[in-house]
């Protein structure tokens, strides 16, 4: 099983949901040339696409239809867009769970092409009210389609893709999860969470560089969606046939950032699988939580809600903490995290996935201990921070 290398680095470790610190190796696959309609890479883009599906404990020829995995250029965002805009029919309404600013990211897109869309909102430090879900499927059969992010990011928190997923099957309705902050690092059944489209990127949890998105679907749900998009470059059918024709992007692939993916899934697979990465994220959040309460922070998240991708921290109630400071001082440290984005608390967050590990995150802990020193703003001057 590999582990992160302790060679020294020239850059500044990433404790963010993505982009974030990659391996040698997969900076090192970067630096060679291929031609997009060349064998060698089509072949790279059939594997990568075999593997997806591995990755999500389903198969491509299982009973039903199997899953198939779609490549689509751009961020996440994008690969967002092309699945709410390319499965939703012109007749169909949209259920989106919002516990934070990407479940909302999936109302305003979908708002933006003028689909009928309900929003069941709840707060960013709770998961969504499962009953409230099905209450809400059971007052409204015009809905079709169900979307859900799997871990918002805004806090870290971890929904019930699950239990979501099961009633949105009892329904009818397609399940469309974001899965973007845990595909990789987060064990995920496709079948067994009822999911019709999971969307994720290659600059998370599976550890490459940023420049596609990617979507696991099944593939009795794409095949219905033959001239729905709304988009003509963001097609998710269109690009599916064109895959599965030709094997090759219908516009012009990320030839580098490609590469740099296929040898991402292979340092996966030397790792153990997902259940591997899992552990190891797994430690480098015990790590994290350990140094920060010793250090007097306090998490925003209720333990039980808690992802091992990425923790919220409330700002120490100290008044001579600065966000803007503390950032600035981590960064010429070397340890770059994420400004926060829930709306009732002030917070930051700290990553902890990426080609890091525990020892790591103890190097952090300990700059952000002398980073509080040099900015008088330690817990021994004013209690603990709240």
């Amino acid at each position: 099983m590999t582990q992160p290398d302790r060679t020294p680095r020239k850059d500044k470790l990433l404790f963010t949901p993505g982009p974030l610190t990659t391996s040698a190796g997969v900076k090192q696959a970067m630096l060679r040339d291929v031609g997009s309609r060349d064998d060698e890479f089509v072949a790279v883009i059939k594997d990568i696409r075999h593997r997806l599906v591995r990755l999500a404990n389903v198969d491509e020829t299982e009973e039903g239809g199997g899953y198939t995995a779609v490549l689509m250029q751009g961020s996440g965002t994008f690969g967002i867009e092309s699945v709410i805009s390319s499965t939703v029919a012109p007749e169909g309404k949209l259920l989106v769970i919002v516990n934070g600013a990407y479940g909302q990211r999936m109302a305003r897109i979908a708002a933006t092409l003028g689909i009928r869309t309900v929003k069941l909102c709840c707060p960013e430090d709770e998961a969504p009210d499962v009953e409230l879900v099905e209450q809400t499927l059971a007052g409204d059969p015009d809905i079709t389609d169900v979307a859900v992010v799997h871990c918002e990011t805004t806090s870290g928190i971890l929904n019930p893709i699950r239990q979501i997923g099961w009633r949105a099957k009892q329904h009818g309705c397609n399940t469309i999860v974001d899965a973007m902050s845990s595909f990789g690092g987060v064990p995920i059944d496709a079948r067994q969470c009822s999911i019709d489209y999971l969307v994720s990127s290659s600059n998370k949890c599976v550890e490459s560089v940023p420049g596609f998105s990617f979507v696991i679907a099944r593939k009795t749900a794409l095949e219905k969606c033959q001239l729905l998009s709304r988009s003509l470059s963001l097609d998710l059918y269109a690009q599916w046939r064109e895959f599965e024709s030709s094997g090759q992007f219908r516009f012009t692939p990320p030839t580098h950032a490609l590469l740099a993916f296929h040898r991402a899934l292979l340092e996966l697979e030397e790792e153990g699988g997902v259940p591997g990465r899992a552990e190891r994220y797994k430690r480098s959040h015990r790590a994290l939580l350990d140094g920060m309460r010793a250090l007097g922070f306090l998490e925003y998240l209720p333990p039980d809600h808690q992802s091992t991708i990425i923790t919220s921290f409330h700002y120490p109630d100290h008044p001579n903490f600065d966000f803007a400071s503390f950032y600035r001082r981590l960064s010429e440290r070397g340890f770059v995290i994420y400004p926060g984005k829930v709306s009732r608390a002030e917070c930051f967050r700290i990553g902890t996935i990426g080609r890091i590990d525990e020892q790591d995150v103890r190097d952090l802990v300990a700059a952000i201990g002398l980073t509080l020193i040099d900015m008088g703003a330690t817990p021994q001057e004013q209690g603990q921070y709240s």
